[in-house]
């Protein structure tokens, strides 16, 4: 086994070894992640696939490698890496724990971005040194995406005599690491998801009002304009605001919160909820007089 960091407190500074690694799922994450670290010239030993759809990832991503049973997997080996379901980690974690199955000294990393490493604490008490490292990226479960892990940023977690060699994980991965505290890791999942996922659902409902307004190919409207939003909003912060809350611009608020009534009540209180939250930044920023803003959240807070 390799344990380089158990009897040392000082970080891994020279060329790491080749590691033996067991792949516990083969999910869209799991399997890239295994074929990253077979890139790097890491050993993937052995994989676990629950499903036909999983296998067929293993055999793709990860060939040669068997599928085996947990216990097997994770046996004898420098690095175990954990790419299960948020919601099932624990308790993964805990039957590891409880049949002993991981030999001290080895390295458990997990990819969940909304849990750090007080997670893997029953292994870490057998002696494992725990890693959570979580790709900011949505995975397809293809070849694909092992191009698009270069640059990728990884929320990384552990100890800070871990801290080298999580890092130096990400960089042979292709990714680019960035330091999470564990206290933190709970609020950044919800900041990233806050964005990624809610922007998802906004996207896909302005198409579906464009269509709605008969407004043919609207991905066509939305691309450059959402684009550009973007980048202004990374470029310039709240400074870049711009629209009829930035302005306070009552009356057209008004006016399309009634268009908006076909659409449904969700789309409406969707629509009231951001807007009354562009106010208050466009106001903060100084972009939105107060007196305006007065007028704008009147409108936002009529229910009629």
């Amino acid at each position: 086994m390799v344990n380089t960091m158990a009897e040392s407190d000082e970080p891994w500074t020279e060329k790491p070894p080749r590691l033996d690694v067991g792949v516990v799922g083969t999910g869209r994450a799991g399997a890239v992640l295994g074929a990253a670290l077979n890139r790097a010239g890491h050993n993937v030993k052995a994989c676990t696939a629950v499903s036909d759809l999983s296998r067929l990832r293993a055999e793709s991503l990860l060939p040669g490698v068997p599928v085996l049973p947990i216990s097997e997997v994770v046996a004898d080996r420098d690095l175990i890496l954990l790419a299960v379901p948020d919601d099932v980690l624990a308790e993964v974690v805990t039957g590891l724990a409880a049949t002993h199955a991981v030999s001290p000294g080895t390295f458990v990393m997990h990819v969940s971005g909304r849990v750090g490493i007080e997670v893997l604490q029953s292994l870490t008490a057998q002696g494992c040194l725990p890693l959570a490292l979580h790709p900011v990226m949505t995975f397809t479960g293809t070849s694909i995406d092992l191009t698009r892990l270069s640059g990728c940023p990884f929320g990384v977690t552990t100890h800070e005599t871990l801290r080298a060699v999580a890092e130096t994980l990400v960089v042979e991965m292709g990714g680019e690491p960035v330091w999470v505290p564990e206290s933190n890791r709970g609020l950044y999942h919800a900041a990233l998801s806050f964005g990624a996922n809610n922007l998802m659902t906004l996207v896909n409902q302005t198409l579906e009002l464009l269509v709605a307004a008969g407004i043919e190919n609207p991905d066509l409207l939305i691309a450059p304009l959402l684009g550009a939003s973007l980048d202004n909003a990374l470029r310039n912060g709240d400074s870049a605001l711009t629209g009829p809350i930035a302005r306070g611009d009552a009356g057209t608020v008004r006016e399309h919160l009634r268009a908006l009534e076909s659409a449904g009540p969700a789309v409406i209180e969707t629509y009231r909820a951001l807007a009354r939250l562009t106010a208050d930044r466009a106001l903060a920023a100084g972009l939105l007089r107060p007196e305006n803003a007065q007028n704008l959240l009147d409108v936002l807070a009529d229910e009629k």
